[in-house]
This record gives structure tokens, C-alpha cells and sequence, in this order.
């Protein structure tokens, strides 16, 4: 029998052992996981970490193997430890580090319910919790980033622990900031008495611009109040990890006679970019979008993060060319800028001519097209597709909203004779822009960059360059989507994905369908009819001619004007046309320019050529607006007209009569 001391002795060891084993599972972890143990050797050579994890509760971060060779700094070990411990659903807004100065480390959540600490995401799933020997809890979360606090130069004369924002503006000089200065804004800040707005206690993001921005003299005098708050988002602390794309903050300049807002994005290539949108505006602080390049991004401070940029926002104080130059040397727009240049300049030269200008500039992204790379050396054809994307009009947002309210805007460019058609789908933040321009449907994905004379619009592709066939044209293109229906249900449509053949279609647009409405009432309704597919086959027929080579809108002008007419060879027969080019505001009574459109004569009808010349992958689409249609196409009244539905009831009748009289 086992005395009462032994049975004691044997418990205080069974927990010794118990505690000691919980306590060596933390260390086996972080010194045998092979994406861990980086980590552990860096908590081996420092005593505090050592004691922490001995003795206290505590939270640590711990980034993973591949963490620590993407990353080319010094490691701080502290700065990824807490003495409190957190659970991913306890974490609060901030947790104090165990660096000197404890500085806080930022949690944030993004749309998906991925947590962030700074700028590292908590890798779902790999958290553990324990109790150490001391019974204190304990928690490990696994990032995919290794923690940077802020940095000082190795030659700092100033201790520098923790600092707010402002206190970080004025010991600028002896952090390392990869050689950025910032003695203009912050002597901005200071002329303007705007340091409470640096000092505030919280958890807020700053956006600072770096002298180098300045180089323009008058530019550090347009940094007055308003345009420092618009640098400010409050209450919110955005690491670009953690930022959603495009997601627009309430900035500190937002009252009722301006309101700015703030939103991060970033490109494919990886850099990260902000803007300001100065939705209101006033007589200092003009309305659009000014974009910054992040330059050095996520710098923690005690009141939230600072990110440093290339240039301030809300002002607009450079022209379209300037805008060009200065994103496209290694910026957003640099293969649209070498492109440009490549092609000897003379598109700039026009540009910086203009009074007023609209820029659609192709994202870097977009110039990747493999068809592109073969246009490339052909300057003719890229000096049309570069006109292709200018706009003598300063034309923002607003303004294509409204002459989108009751048809698809239609736009010259600077050339006169081609036309880009723009389509809003949607409202307010959740509108979607697209623009058609030769047979390319592109969607802008950065609107409104504002400039003294005129606005740059950033979109997804080059227009021009056709990439999809007739078939994948009329199924995305809004303005031909009668079109479509009508050829899908007749199955018309199956032979357009074809790219053996050259296809010429000549497509009514949505509101020359619904003219016929008026024209011919009750034979429009039986056209989108099922039941009469066979009659809505043969007039698309008539509209699309099929051969070796594509007819655009000047082939057949010059052939009209050599033969009187045109026969085009069509699916069943041919198609007999005139065409004319007319002087006139054929596409816009209001339009200032005046520009050259084309006029179809088929059977003693003239109709307008609405958008000549949509270039596809197998074939061209012009858009008329109205169908060559006559009303005895479909005859529909007094019963002459029989449905397949009354063919099929007929026949069935008839081979019943026929087989009751064999009977007999």
C-alpha cells in the first residue's frame, strides 16, 4: 500500500511532467516545423523572448519560412510578441508589442474574413493555444509576413521609440525611409497649423508626399488645410495587404462644401497606388480623381500607419501631357507612354495642342494582348489606334451619364471620322463604364483623373484591336442585343463563331428594331417569336454577306461610286445596296464638331449608318438604324400566315384523313 506522501510526490510529479510536456510542445513547434523554425532560432538568441514564453501569457505572430526569405530586413522578435493572449476571435482593433516603446500592432479584417496583423495575414486554420508551466494561456498564430516596425538610421542621434505621426514628420531625417525626404509637407503642415491632425490619438492612416513631388514651385503653395485633411482617412488604419480594391474612405476633408474621399488599388505588376476623389468641390479644390503611386507603403506609428507617396492629392495643378510624362516613365500608364513615343511622338505633340482633351489610356495590363505585339511595328495602324483613344471634350463621369440617359453615348474622337460608344451600367459606386471603340468593348477601371485641360480615363483593354468574333461582338454589346436574340432562336448565330470566313453584318441597332414596332406593330412582335424563327432567319440573311474578304463603310462607297450599286453575295441570294457618305450631325444634334457619316440605299430607303466599320476577329459589323425589312417579310393579318405550330397541327390533320380513308 502506497503511503499518503508517496501518492503526493507522485502527483506533483505526474503534473511537473504534464505542465513540462505542454510547455515543450510550444517549443517542438516552433524549433521542428520545417516552416517555423527561423522563427525559433531568432526566440533562441533573445533572452526576453525566452522569459515571455517560460514564464508569461502572451500572443505571438510567428511568420513562416518562406516569410523570412522574402524578407530583406532586420528582424525584431519583440515586435512580434504581446504579453496579453488573444484568440483570432478575441484580437482586438490594436495589441501593445513587447518592443521597447510597445509599439501597437494593427488588426484588421478584410470583406473576406481574412484578420491581418499590420500588414500580414493570420494564416486560417493553424492558430494554437496552450498553457505554459507557469499555467499561464498562451497563443500562436502562424503570418505570412515577417513584422516591420519603424525604422531608424543606424546614425539616429534621437531615441527614438514609438512615435505619432507628427512626431514621425519631424524626426523624418533620422528614419530610414529609403533616402525619401519630407521637409516641404510637413512645413506645410506646420504653415497650416494642422499638427493635432498628426497628433490625434487613435488609429488612423496618413498619406504623405515626399519632396520630390514638389519640384513643381507653386505646387507646395496649393497645400493649404483642406488639402492636408484630404491626406488624413480618420478612425481607420488601412496596411495595402489588408486594403480592398477600389473601396472609397470617407477622408478628414469631408463636410458640406467638400467632401474627398480615399481609396486604395493596385495594379498586376504589383505596385500599389491611392487616390482622391474630390466629389465636391470649391473654388479652390476642383472636382476628380488625383492619383499617387505608394512609394513606401505601411510604416506603423502610434496612431496608425503612414504610407508615402509620389505626388500630393486633391490638386490638380498639371495638363494631360504632364500626366502622361510623369506616369509614364515607370508608372501607370508606361507601355501606353513608350508606345506613344515608339511611334515618333507626333500623338503627344497633338495632345498638348489641344484645349480640352479626354484621354482613354489602355492600363499596362491591357497592352499584353498577344495581337497587339504584331501591330506594334505597323505605325500607320497604331497611329489610328492611339487616335482612336483621344477625345477633343473634356468628358467626365457626369457627362457621359448624361448623354447616356436615354441611349448609349456616342463620342467622336480627335480624328472626327470614328466614333467610341460608351454604355453605364448600374448606379452611384456600383456603376460599371464600358467604351466600344473598333470592335472593342473595354470597361474603364479608373475614371475622371482630373488635369487643368481635360480628364484621363485608365481602361481594361486597347480599342481597336478586335479580340472576339462576330458572334462574341453581338453577345456582349448592349446595343445589339435584339440582334442576337433574334439569331439565337433561329440559330442563325451558329455559323458566326466561324473564322474560316470573312463575315460583312450589317446589324440593326436595339432602337431600330423598335422603330419597326411603329412601322409594322404587328409583325415586330411576331419577329422575336419562336414560332416564326423561320422568317426572323431569312431577314438576318439579307443582312449578312459572306466572303473571302470583309466590305468596310469606304470599300463600298468607292464601289457604289463605280458602279451605281453594290451586289453582295448573302447566305441564299444577294444584297443590292448604294452606299453614300453625308455631311452632318448625323449621330448628335447637339454635338459641336461636325463629322462625315454614311448613308445605306436599299429598296428606295435610306437608312443612317449609326457605327461603321466594328472590326471583329473573322469579320466587320456595321451598326445601321433601322433593319432592311419590308412589311411583307412577315405577313401576319387576316390568317395568311400560318406559325410552324399550325404547319406541324395541319400536317398531323392531313396524314390522319389520309390514313382513315385507307382504312375504309
Amino acid at each position: 500500500m502506497t503511503s499518503p506522501g508517496c501518492r503526493g510526490l507522485t502527483a506533483a510529479l505526474l503534473l511537473l511532467c504534464a505542465t513540462t510536456a505542454a510547455f515543450a510542445e510550444l517549443s517542438d513547434k516552433l524549433r521542428d516545423d520545417s516552416e517555423l523554425s527561423q522563427f525559433y532560432s531568432q526566440v533562441e538568441q533573445n533572452p526576453i523572448a525566452n522569459a515571455t514564453l517560460t514564464l508569461r501569457s502572451c500572443t505571438i505572430f510567428v511568420p513562416t519560412n518562406e516569410a523570412f526569405q522574402r524578407y530583406k530586413g532586420n528582424i525584431h522578435v519583440l515586435y512580434h510578441i504581446s504579453t496579453s493572449a488573444f484568440s483570432k476571435e478575441q484580437l482586438p482593433k490594436s495589441v501593445s508589442s513587447d518592443m521597447g516603446g510597445n509599439p501597437p500592432l494593427y488588426i484588421t479584417k478584410n470583406r473576406n474574413g481574412d484578420i491581418y496583423v499590420n500588414n500580414a495575414r493570420i494564416i486560417p486554420s493553424l492558430s494554437v493555444e496552450m498553457t505554459n508551466r507557469e499555467g499561464k494561456r498562451q497563443v500562436m498564430h502562424i503570418i505570412d509576413e515577417v513584422l516591420q516596425p519603424l525604422s531608424v538610421q543606424k546614425n539616429a542621434q534621437d531615441n527614438i521609440n514609438n512615435p505619432d505621426a507628427m512626431q514621425f514628420l519631424q524626426m523624418a531625417e533620422q528614419l530610414d525611409l529609403n533616402d525619401f525626404h519630407l521637409r516641404t509637407y510637413r512645413s506645410q503642415v506646420t504653415l497650416a497649423k494642422k499638427e493635432s491632425v498628426y497628433q490625434s490619438p487613435g488609429a488612423h492612416t496618413f498619406l504623405i508626399p515626399i519632396d520630390e513631388s514638389f519640384k513643381l514651385s507653386a505646387r507646395s503653395g496649393l497645400v493649404d488645410a483642406k488639402v492636408i485633411d484630404g491626406h488624413v482617412i480618420p478612425n481607420t488604419v488601412i496596411f495595402t495587404a489588408a486594403s480592398q480594391h477600389d473601396d472609397p474612405k470617407t477622408s478628414a476633408a469631408f463636410e458640406d462644401l467638400l467632401k474627398v474621399t480615399v481609396s486604395f488599388f493596385k495594379q498586376k505588376d504589383g505596385k500599389m497606388y491611392v487616390k482622391s476623389n474630390t466629389i465636391v468641390g470649391d473654388a479652390k479644390h476642383h472636382e476628380g480623381v488625383v492619383l499617387a503611386e505608394i512609394v513606401k507603403a505601411n510604416i506603423p506609428v502610434q496612431n496608425g500607419v503612414v504610407h508615402l507617396i509620389h505626388r500630393p492629392l486633391m490638386i490638380i495643378d498639371t495638363t494631360v501631357t504632364d500626366f502622361l510624362k510623369e506616369n509614364g516613365e515607370n508608372g501607370a500608364l508606361r507601355k501606353f507612354y513608350e508606345v506613344i513615343m515608339d511611334n515618333g511622338g507626333e500623338v503627344l505633340d497633338d495632345i498638348t495642342n489641344l484645349s480640352e482633351v479626354t484621354i482613354l489610356a489602355p492600363s499596362n495590363d491591357a497592352w499584353n494582348a498577344s495581337l497587339i505585339e504584331n501591330l506594334l511595328r505597323n505605325r500607320k495602324k497604331m497611329r489610328e489606334i492611339l487616335n482612336m483613344h483621344i477625345i477633343r471634350d473634356r468628358l467626365n463621369v457626369d457627362k457621359i451619364r448624361q448623354k447616356n440617359a436615354n441611349m448609349i453615348a456616342q463620342v467622336p474622337t480627335v480624328n472626327n471620322s470614328t466614333f467610341l460608344y460608351f454604355n453605364v451600367k448600374g448606379e452611384g459606386a456600383d456603376a460599371v463604364i464600358t467604351v466600344e471603340g473598333g470592335g472593342v468593348n473595354a470597361t474603364i477601371v479608373q475614371a475622371d483623373v482630373a488635369q487643368t485641360n481635360g480628364y484621363v480615363h485608365i481602361i481594361d483593354r486597347v480599342l481597336g484591336v478586335p479580340h472576339t468574333t462576330v458572334l462574341g461582338k453581338l453577345e456582349t454589346d448592349p446595343m445589339m442585343s435584339d440582334t442576337y436574340k433574334m439569331g439565337q432562336f433561329s440559330h442563325f448565330n451558329d455559323q458566326l463563331n466561324n473564322t474560316q470566313r470573312r463575315f460583312t453584318y450589317f446589324v440593326p441597332r436595339d432602337k431600330g428594331w423598335q422603330k419597326t414596332e411603329l412601322d409594322y406593330p404587328s409583325a415586330h412582335k411576331k419577329l422575336f417569336m419562336p414560332d416564326f424563327s423561320y422568317h426572323s432567319k431569312s431577314i438576318l440573311e439579307r443582312h449578312l454577306a459572306i466572303a473571302d474578304h470583309v466590305f468596310t463603310m469606304k470599300d463600298l462607297v468607292q464601289y457604289s461610286q463605280q458602279a451605281g450599286n453594290v451586289v453582295l453575295p448573302t447566305f441564299r441570294d444577294s444584297l443590292q445596296i448604294r452606299v453614300e457618305e453625308e455631311a452632318g450631325h448625323l449621330h448628335d444634334e447637339n454635338a459641336s464638331h461636325e463629322w462625315t457619316g454614311y448613308v445605306i440605299i436599299w429598296n428606295y430607303k435610306k437608312i443612317n449608318v449609326y457605327r461603321p466599320d466594328v472590326e471583329c476577329t473573322n469579320g466587320i459589323i456595321h451598326v445601321i438604324d433601322y433593319p432592311l425589312l419590308e412589311e411583307r417579310d412577315v405577313v401576319v393579318s387576316g390568317g395568311s400566315y400560318l406559325t410552324e405550330s399550325s404547319i406541324c397541327i395541319l400536317l398531323a390533320n392531313l396524314i390522319m384523313i389520309t390514313v382513315a380513308k385507307i382504312l375504309n
